[in-house]
């Protein structure tokens, strides 16, 4: 395959940590593997390269929601866009791709707008959606603006020549939404790092809080009120024998620690975790219980079933793509939380069916490595690429012209 170059536009990286970000990482050390050439342009703050892919940072402040999430503005001014057109030409990409644009992936697609309207260049665009926003506006009770979000992702993403998305469950939402060119781009998992021969003693006895004769719930993810890792405590309630162990960080860690203090001897806090940690922790541990129901794929659910836990999740989302009821894992109705402790008292009080669901989960994991995934998305790319030297994109549809008149990026020529 001929090396390509491929300019990357993230809304967020390093040193944020996050599912987005590690889907990220895995692409880079993969373009470097495969010999292909990438540049990333991501909100400043992080490490001036990555996997041998040079990093632009652009200044970026903290959005009020989420103050360690750090967001560049639209209108970064005539200085930065003649800095970043600059620094694009000079790498020649063959490629562009944005990373769930918000506010710098528009600067990735009005990039690529000026080459073809300036110099007919047909660079393609691919745009990949990683977050349901409208569904978690729901879940923070702001549904009345989930169709202008809906809108605003139809106006981003249908400037693309190819969306992608991480499930087929979120591919269907999105065409039935209005979005166009979509296909699925899934995830894989490390399974070497997470595996059932990471069981540690000494993990689990700090997970248990020093109980390790009893059953270990465990949950992995951001603390943030859409994730519902508050409905964890009907599990507590319905199954006073069993501990819990919640991994990760987020703006709602102190009101949980508060809501989860009458179980302090049952619950363990432990903040985010990485690489070995995490993998010792969930392989520590009995039951994986998911609580997210808006995941577009649930990469924690996967490295989970790496590590030969059962699962329990809602019958929504992303994680439908790996999670299969009775066979690799439970679902449970993603509104009733009380179906959600039933599920997990199934496991607890059937032991023949956990071993087989944990099997079972181990297997289809094992069936889906980063390098098969990676290497589709590559492809993709080399598809797109030979596509636009065939075709003369200064014919675009109107959409295009009609965004470009309220777009609020107007590079300089």
């Amino acid at each position: 395959m001929t090396a390509l170059r491929i300019a990357l536009f993230s809304e967020v990286f390093l040193p944020k940590v996050d599912g987005i970000v590690n889907t990220l990482c895995r692409l880079l050390d993969h373009l470097h593997l495969r010999g292909h050439a990438s540049l990333l342009i991501a909100p400043e703050g992080g490490p001036d390269s990555y996997a041998s892919t040079p990093i632009i940072g652009v200044e970026a402040s903290s959005f009020p929601l989420y103050p360690e999430l750090r967001l560049v503005s639209p209108w970064i001014g005539f200085a930065g866009w003649s800095r970043l057109n600059q620094i694009l030409d000079d790498f020649k990409p063959d490629l562009v791709h944005v990373i769930n644009p918000v506010a710098l992936g528009l600067a990735g697609i009005g990039y690529v707008q000026r080459a073809r309207r300036e110099r007919q260049t047909p660079i393609p665009l691919a745009a990949s959606y990683h977050t349901d926003i409208p569904g978690f506006a729901e879940r923070w009770g702001l549904g009345f603006i989930s169709p202008a979000l809906w809108g605003l992702v139809r106006a981003v993403h249908n400037q693309a020549d190819l969306n992608l998305a991480p499930s087929s469950i979120t591919q269907r939402e999105l065409i039935q939404r209005g979005l166009q060119h979509v296909k699925v781009w899934s995830r894989g998992v490390d399974a070497q790092l997470y595996s059932p021969a990471r069981r540690s003693v000494e993990w689990r006895e700090r997970l248990s809080n020093g109980h390790p004769e009893k059953p270990l719930l465990l949950s992995v993810g951001r603390l943030s009120a859409e994730k519902r890792i508050d409905w964890l405590e009907m599990a507590l309630t319905a199954h006073p024998n069993t501990q819990l162990a919640i991994i990760g960080d987020g703006p709602q860690r102190a009101e949980l620690q508060s809501r989860f203090a009458r179980y302090a001897d049952r619950v363990c806090f432990t903040g985010f975790l990485q690489g070995e940690d995490l993998a010792h922790s969930y392989a520590s541990a009995d039951i994986f219980v998911f609580t997210g129901a808006n995941e577009t794929f649930g990469n924690v659910v996967l490295e989970a079933m790496a590590s030969g836990l059962p699962v329990v999740a809602p019958d929504s989302g992303g994680v439908l793509d790996v999670v299969k009821h009775n066979r690799n894992g439970l679902l449970y109705h993603a509104e009733k939380v009380e179906e959600m402790a039933a599920q997990v008292g199934r496991l607890l009080n059937q032991p023949e069916l956990a071993a087989r669901l944990s099997a079972a989960a181990h297997r289809e994991a094992n069936a889906r490595s980063w390098s098969q995934s990676l290497d589709h998305l590559i492809n993709e790319y080399s598809t797109l690429i030979r596509q636009s030297e065939q075709s003369n994109f200064s014919g675009r549809k109107k959409r295009n012209e009609l965004f470009s008149s309220f777009y609020p990026f107007q590079p300089p020529s």
